[in-house]
């Protein structure tokens, strides 16, 4: 790819020459998506003519823009698809790391799950997680919803499982009754529960695709309630407890005691999505207790960090902003 800038117009265009002319309705996206969404987020305009992007906007702007679309270029160049949350993502890591070369923002952001299939981390406190599951045998995630706790914990354990680390993959949660009761839910117990694990569930199919079926058919991969960690030793496995806010002080410490041999746990939670009746005791206890312990690694997430849809930060940003008001009215 090279890049020049245009005389005329105070220089106030960049233009970018790829090699690849067949890559770039791939970089542009379906009915020109991707360009429109960086045009909307870097206040730039972009136009293309055969090789060529031209990229129109303050010296500030241009430059992001480059960055941007080089790295999303890269991508394309060895196989790899993006869509607009991977477009979202180059722009987090552009704002994030101004000034540092764009090679560094790629240290341990992508992690292979199966042959061919690659999940990368979406921003810089993404990567910083998977550094933290990479480094620790025991690992908080906490923050709100969106942010990629229980995904990119998942889409680890699938790592582990692919490069033989591990042998199994355990994701629990607790079965809690948040103003409904198990007992009126039809069916046998399995059934039951099964709803309380579909978030887990959904990740690992995310991930791992129809093989999630078969290595779950094979005990590879369980998925459980917390009540059934109780009595275990998990050993040469990658644990997840996810919902760790609905976990009381008695459930946590025996969850976090079931650690065995070669084995890996990683705990995410929502602090602000409590069902209990004290709120967040297990896991608020847990993270104060084991802050300053060796083997022991915390990433906290903020709603400037969710990936989901945008409506999503803004809908978490509008609910933080109205219990703070709430919190401190007078009663």
């Amino acid at each position: 790819m090279n890049a020049r800038k245009d005389v005329g117009a105070a220089e106030e265009q960049t233009t970018l020459e790829f090699k690849r002319n067949a890559l770039l309705s791939a970089l542009a996206g379906g009915h020109n998506r991707h360009f429109v969404f960086l045009e909307n987020r870097l206040g730039v305009k972009l136009a293309t003519r055969g090789n060529l992007v031209a990229v129109e906007g303050n010296a500030a702007q241009r430059k992001m823009a480059t960055k941007i679309l080089n790295a999303l270029y890269a991508r394309l160049e060895v196989g790899e698809k993006i869509n607009t949350a991977e477009v979202d993502a180059e722009i987090r890591f552009a704002q994030d790391l101004p000034k540092g070369p764009s090679e560094k923002k790629h240290d341990v952001v992508s992690i292979r799950t199966a042959a061919g299939k690659l999940t990368r981390a979406r921003s810089n406190v993404q990567v910083s997680y998977l550094k933290n599951m990479r480094s620790h045998e025991l690992v908080f995630g906490v923050g709100p919803a969106g942010t990629g706790k229980t995904y990119l914990a998942a889409a680890y354990g699938a790592h582990l499982l692919f490069e033989r680390q591990v042998e199994r993959l355990i994701l629990s949660r607790p079965a809690l009754e948040a103003g409904e009761r198990l007992g009126f839910l039809p069916g046998d117990l399995r059934e039951k529960i099964d709803p309380y694990l579909r978030p887990l569930y959904d990740a690992l199919f995310d991930v791992l695709g129809d093989k999630a079926t078969k290595m779950m058919e094979s005990g590879v991969i369980e998925v459980a309630p917390l009540a059934f960690m109780r009595g275990r030793t998990l050993s040469r496995a990658f644990v997840i407890l996810d919902e760790a806010q609905n976990c009381s002080h008695a459930q946590m410490k025996m969850f976090l005691t079931r650690l065995g041999e070669d084995s890996r746990m990683v705990v995410t939670g929502d602090p602000s999505q409590s069902d209990l009746p004290e709120g967040p005791e297990g896991l608020s206890e847990a993270l104060r207790y084991l802050k300053n312990v060796e083997g022991v690694g915390i990433t906290c997430f903020s709603r400037a960090d969710v990936v989901r849809h945008p409506l999503v930060s803004r809908i978490v940003e509008a609910y933080d902003s109205h219990e703070k008001v709430e919190r401190v009215r007078p009663g």
